[in-house]
């Protein structure tokens, strides 16, 4: 297996190219942070992603932060997750998108619901069953 290399990007988030399970790990954690805790919000200490920041456009983004979403859910689906987790996958991020479309109401409930945050939960939990060897250590 040829170990491929991974770039450096801004933020200090490793995104390897690979399609090994680890890298795919690896990719879809570094966008759930993106989407759900990139930033803190201003005078508080909770954290923020570009769904909650994306989901203040009216109806446009609430769809991009959709299709940011379902990347998450094609990655787990390229890891051969049964159906059924894509399934709830795919209605996570159904659920966030048709609530958030709502104006007002949407934008609160974009910073408590976090979808992807769930997302990337059913992975892991398959991952480490299925490939323990993805498991990493925090500390």
């Amino acid at each position: 297996m040829v170990e491929q290399t991974s770039r450096a990007r801004p933020m200090g988030i490793e995104l390897p190219i690979g399609t090994d399970a680890v890298s795919v790990r690896k990719r879809i954690e570094a966008m759930e942070q993106l989407l759900e805790r990139s930033f803190v919000l201003p005078g508080t200490r909770y954290p923020i992603g570009l769904d909650s920041v994306v989901g203040l456009v009216p109806v446009v983004g609430d769809f991009i932060a959709a299709a940011m979403g379902a990347y998450i859910v094609w990655e787990a689906r390229n890891l051969g997750l049964p159906k059924w987790k894509l399934w709830r996958m795919a209605g996570n991020v159904a659920f966030d998108t048709a609530l958030g479309a709502v104006p007002l109401v949407g934008d609160a409930f974009d910073l408590v619901f976090r979808s992807n945050s769930r997302n990337l939960k059913i992975v892991k939990k398959h991952l480490d069953k299925h490939h323990p060897h993805t498991r990493v250590i925090e500390g």
